[in-house]
């Protein structure tokens, strides 16, 4: 079982922790989020209903290219590779070239668990003074 560990904080959150991470003031640890959506509306975007059972479907049908996933989702492919490249820049799917052009979609994780403090007192990234 693989786990995409994924948190919520705003741009400058996120530029703060990943400066202080290049500059070694702060590592980056084994339990800390992999994927940031800037707010919750964001990541419910990108995983929907309907983009979950997607990701799904991907992972059960493994199939053999972007046409073969069009056909078996019943999505158009404009929708369908829109869709796709944007879990693409989340890390939510990658792509594995196959024969001539044919990209064939993939989902590198079996679940995927949402960090999400109520407070901010506790919100994340935890970012060291510069």
């Amino acid at each position: 079982m693989k786990t995409l560990k994924i948190g919520i904080a705003t741009y400058d959150q996120y530029k703060a922790r990943t400066i202080a991470i290049a500059r070694g003031t702060r590592k980056s640890a084994a339990g800390d989020a992999r994927v940031w959506f800037t707010s919750v509306e964001s990541f419910a975007k990108v995983l929907s209903d309907k983009n979950r059972e997607l990701l799904a479907m991907i992972a059960e049908t493994k199939p053999d290219s972007m046409n073969e996933l069009a056909q078996t989702s019943g999505r158009a492919m404009s929708n369908l590779s829109r869709t796709l490249r944007t879990m693409e820049r989340y890390g939510l799917v990658r792509f594995e070239k196959r024969s001539g052009r044919q990209l064939a979609p993939r989902v590198p994780y079996t679940d995927i668990v949402l960090d999400m403090p109520l407070s901010q007192r506790s919100r994340r990234p935890h970012v060291a003074p510069a």
